[in-house]
């Protein structure tokens, strides 16, 4: 509890969030001011139409005269506070001014009010103070000092009351009672509201900071990515072009041949995977759309699977299905090229060697449905949630020792969402897996 009376914002943000509340109390100084003017205004005009009525109300003049002090004053501070917004921030002397003068004409005139109300005895009626209180304590931020200063102008007030109120010894004792009451009362809400305020700001401040932080790391993980990814490169076309000649050569030993198309094969997977890399670094920004096309799907699935086909073994076999009509969508050719591609090689290398994997191509309202199914090792049920992260922990090797990064799969989602469409799987564990994808129909 006393900590909490002590208790600072943090020195590193202090700064920061004096300027901020100091705005802010001059927001509530003008919100403030136009509702006391408000008010006021329909108090002065209810005295104009029914005057006989209400000038014989006990002090009459006393509550005239606090209804003018409440005009002119909320006037003048919604002038000020108008102006004051409109100055720049390092004129914090002026703002603070402002909000401790307003605090100060608030307190004044709900005593004032109470203090009439109540016939001189101003414990007797208090809900006009309270309400003053519980506004300044809500509405505006203010130092320990600053609220100390406002507790003690209320038992101050309350002493100058029974000075000049004809009230007797016990009556004024209530009164200095109840005025240390309402003073606590001001000093611990104004704490709590301060330091609530305060700790909500230092914690915003923190997740900006962290925010920051994550992104200044992930751009330079981006570049360091970007860097390695380009000067691999060379050395590896390098490479695959000198085990491509080598391989030409007709007096290559058996032994020798092998292990040139294992460099061979090993670079062309390094080239892939840096490709993947360059590709999840270039397409940071996967709501960006694609430069697109129209094509008709029937025949560019067509054409993959008759590729695919024609590079594996007779054995293993891709089926293709689809309607007799064409479907016809907008569709950037070479980024989608690389989600079938992906697709029917991940089949490929999940399913026993006999097994066949399945292209299909249909409609459903205004989408092309896309299915690739295979029958092979399928997915735990626990790598489902992960299967389309970056650097995916789902990846897995594929049957015939095939590596993974676990970037494939990432690619062909923002790929597909780049073209306002998604991707669905559903697979059971050693029955084999359908990834469907659904893109826009041409229009």
């Amino acid at each position: 509890m006393f900590n909490l009376f002590r208790y600072k914002t943090p020195g590193k943000y202090a700064d920061e969030f004096r300027v901020s509340y100091n705005s802010i109390n001059v927001k509530q100084v003008k919100t403030l001011s136009w509702l006391i003017l408000i008010i006021a205004s329909i108090v002065r005009l209810a005295n104009i139409l029914f005057y006989e009525n209400l000038n014989v109300i006990p002090r009459y003049q006393e509550y005239n005269l606090i209804n003018y002090i409440q005009i002119i004053g909320s006037a003048l501070f919604i002038m000020v506070s108008a102006r004051a917004l409109k100055t720049r921030q390092k004129k914090k002397l002026l703002k603070k001014t402002l909000t401790l003068l307003f605090v100060f004409f608030l307190i004044s005139i709900t005593f004032s009010t109470s203090y009439i109300v109540s016939l001189h005895n101003t414990k007797n009626t208090l809900m006009m103070l309270l309400v003053g209180i519980v506004t300044v304590s809500i509405f505006f931020l203010l130092e320990r000092w600053e609220v100390i200063g406002f507790s003690f102008y209320i038992i101050l007030l309350f002493i100058i009351s029974i000075s000049i109120s004809s009230l007797n010894i016990q009556e004024k004792i209530f009164n200095i009672i109840v005025s240390i009451v309402l003073a606590f009362v001001l000093f611990g809400f104004s704490r709590y509201s301060y330091y609530f305020k305060s700790q909500h700001f230092f914690q915003v401040k923190q997740l900006e900071e962290k925010n920051r932080e994550v992104e200044q790391l992930n751009r330079q993980k981006g570049e360091i990515l970007a860097f390695v990814a380009h000067d691999l490169r060379n050395p590896l076309n390098n490479i695959e072009a000198l085990s491509t000649m080598m391989l030409m050569e007709e007096e290559v030993q058996k032994n020798v041949q092998e292990e040139v198309e294992m460099v061979l094969d090993s670079a062309k997977q390094a080239k892939t995977i840096i490709y993947d890399l360059l590709e999840v670094i270039q397409e940071s920004n996967a709501n960006t759309l694609l430069p697109r096309e129209e094509i008709n799907l029937s025949s560019f699935l067509d054409q993959i699977v008759k590729t695919w086909q024609m590079n594996l073994s007779s054995e293993r076999k891709i089926n293709f299905q689809t309607g007799k009509e064409p479907v016809y969508a907008m569709v950037n050719p070479s980024k989608f090229l690389r989600v079938i591609d992906n697709l029917i090689g991940n089949a490929l290398k999940f399913s026993p060697y006999h097994a066949p994997v399945y292209v299909s191509l249909e409609t459903e309202d205004t989408q092309a449905l896309i299915t690739v199914t295979d029958f092979g090792i399928g997915i735990p049920p626990e790598l489902l949630d992960k299967l389309f992260d970056q650097f995916s922990k789902a990846g897995r090797s594929g049957l015939q020792g095939e590596k993974s990064i676990g970037l494939g799969l990432h690619i062909c989602r923002q790929i597909i969402e780049q073209h306002q469409g998604e991707i669905l799987v559903n697979s059971t564990e050693n029955k084999g897996s359908s990834f469907i994808v659904r893109i826009p129909l041409l229009a």
